[in-house]
């Protein structure tokens, strides 16, 4: 089968943008494109200390997206996802991708870490706000995540569940694998960032979680195998980022998240909450796929990383609940509220996503129709 995916240049540019929003989304991608030109720059740090005005253009757009989307009441969605793609292309350089090494000449480039705190500072400011941070500190935070996880093991199925099971259209099926291949093909690869240091029970569990992701090191087992098996069931692309102009700032924003939480060391119990809240809940998402895939009548491989999923992630929601949160709430006493804070911004992040994903695979489906 081919796919008929319709590729949107960017996400949220429809067919009614005024004049205005057009310029503005021109200016951003033109600063994307520059500032693609300068991570591929030779030398890079040493020859803006020499000619900076290089930069110039790019930090006056840089600057006026953290403004409009982070320091006014109404966000900029446009200035949303410019600052996200940004934020991802220098997040990536953290990973291997089995490249050209020229592209990892300015990885420790100090512009490029300015770059990132610039936009991490105002982004996750912005974030926290949504949050009651005194109130969670009250929390008894064991008993607080017991409940959580209770709840989100089984929950009741959303509007946005309902669709996907009922509704959703095998051109919308791939859409949704599409934006989904973003992670899917290179999952777990943000857990491995924080598996070093001192031996003890915690790490050898996430240790476990990542080696049954890996396939316990047979490539034919990884999960990321069997999302791209899926993918070559429809005829598309494989390769990890191919379909990166489809991926909402939304779900941009979760990966860019949990570079932060696994770069930083200080952020190990909110990284763990989040992905205990990500191991437990995603079961119920995938078995939504699962339904769908059964419904639109398709083939064994082209859900098998879904129930691959549903069966190995209970397991790993037990284990990160159990093995992991429960056991650092008790060795860090004072902090183990940041466990909880994780969790909730995982569950604020997933949930945002899963709205992004609908309403591009609704806009996805329209213009298909259109056409």
């Amino acid at each position: 089968m081919q796919s008929n995916i319709v590729m949107f240049p960017k996400p949220g540019v429809g067919e009614k943008s005024t004049q205005a929003q057009e310029t503005t989304v021109s200016k951003y991608d033109r600063a994307e494109q520059q500032f693609i030109e300068l991570l591929a720059m030779e030398n890079l740090d040493a020859r803006l200390d020499i000619k900076p005005a290089k930069a110039n253009e790019f930090q006056q757009t840089l600057s006026m997206a953290i403004s409009a989307a982070y320091e006014n009441d109404r966000s900029d969605e446009q200035a949303h996802l410019f600052l996200q793609r940004i934020l991802y292309r220098i997040n990536r350089l953290n990973l291997f991708w089995y490249d050209d090494l020229h592209n990892y000449t300015n990885e420790r480039s100090l512009y490029l870490y300015s770059c990132r705190d610039q936009i991490e500072t105002g982004w996750q400011k912005w974030e926290l706000a949504q949050f009651d941070l005194a109130a969670l500190q009250q929390l008894d935070a064991k008993q607080a995540l017991i409940e959580r996880v209770s709840a989100d093991l089984n929950p009741p199925l959303s509007p946005n569940s309902r669709y996907i099971r009922e509704e959703l259209t095998e051109s919308g099926y791939r859409h949704l694998l599409a934006i989904g291949s973003f992670d899917g093909l290179v999952e777990a690869s943000n857990l491995s960032r924080v598996l070093g240091g001192a031996a003890n029970e915690v790490q050898c569990t996430l240790v476990r979680v990542l080696l049954e992701e890996y396939g316990n090191g047979r490539l034919s087992r990884k999960h990321s195998t069997f999302f791209a098996q899926m993918l070559a069931e429809f005829g598309m692309k494989t390769e990890p980022e191919a379909y990166f102009n489809l991926v909402p700032w939304e779900v941009l924003a979760s990966t860019n998240h949990n570079f932060l939480m696994t770069e930083r060391k200080r952020y190990f119990l909110r990284y763990s909450g989040g992905l205990t809240f990500f191991e437990v809940a995603g079961p119920a998402v995938y078995k939504n796929y699962l339904v769908t895939a059964q419904r639109l009548g398709l083939s064994e491989v082209a859900v098998g990383y879904w129930e691959l999923h549903i069966r190995e992630d209970e397991r790993h929601g037990r284990w990160m609940l159990d093995d992991v949160a429960l056991p650092l709430a008790e060795q860090y006493p004072n902090d183990a509220w940041e466990l909880v804070l994780g969790y909730d911004q995982q569950k604020l992040m997933s949930d945002r996503a899963a709205d992004a994903v609908v309403r591009s695979i609704r806009q996805a489906e329209q213009a298909a129709f259109v056409i």
